[in-house]
């Protein structure tokens, strides 16, 4: 596996892998059975990380190469079923991960504006009690600086925090609703692939 995108893949949307078993394509430790089984690591990060790489409107396909003896109609309904599932799950747990961060947000910016609005009466009683004099001038400023940092986490919750929590949900529908194409393979026969980048399990 390279560690660059290539351009074949970003063109054509196509994501393949090489599968000796099928049971090498999901996680050795879950107990399920096929159609509810979740993908291994390192199918699920070799086809996110190629899916980052292509173009938001273009249309993702997953080309598995398979043994002949593996490729029956049931494994290929079932194989089908499984990725999908998979990424909607993950698609649903980033969903919950997002509803999380805007409740922080929430409370965070609540927090925030309490003690920038404390730090105001403050700043108003400590100049109404000294008004004159550095000393006062400075504990006030800093009194406002400390009400604008209580804020600075919400602002980053909500301007920057949340887009790559939806770019991720998204990559993972696109996968969800991706064409999947089983291709049979013969024991020695060669691969026929469009892309120079294929996953070997």
């Amino acid at each position: 596996m390279t560690d660059q995108p290539d351009s074949s893949i970003s063109q054509s949307g196509l994501i393949e892998l090489q599968i000796d078993r099928l049971k090498s394509l999901f996680d050795p430790f879950d107990p399920f059975p096929t159609p509810t089984r979740d993908l291994s690591r390192a199918a699920e990060d070799f086809i996110v990380g190629w899916a980052r790489e292509l173009p938001l409107k273009s249309a993702i396909r997953l080309r598995l190469h398979v043994a002949h003896e593996e490729a029956s109609s049931a494994a290929q309904a079932a194989l089908r079923s499984a990725i999908s599932r998979h990424f909607d799950y993950k698609a649903d747990r980033v969903n919950g991960d997002l509803r999380e961060l805007m409740v922080i947000g929430r409370l965070a910016l609540l927090i925030g504006l309490c003690v920038l609005g404390a730090c105001i009466v403050a700043r108003q009683l400590l100049l109404s009690a000294w008004p004159q004099g550095a000393a006062s001038e400075i504990i006030g400023e800093g009194l406002m600086i400390v009400g604008w940092v209580a804020n600075w986490r919400p602002l980053e919750i909500f301007l920057y925090d949340w887009w790559p929590i939806l770019r991720r949900r998204k990559i993972y529908q696109r996968l969800a609703a991706a064409a999947v194409e089983i291709v049979p393979q013969r024991p020695g026969s060669p691969s026929d692939t469009e892309c120079d980048v294929v996953l070997r399990l």
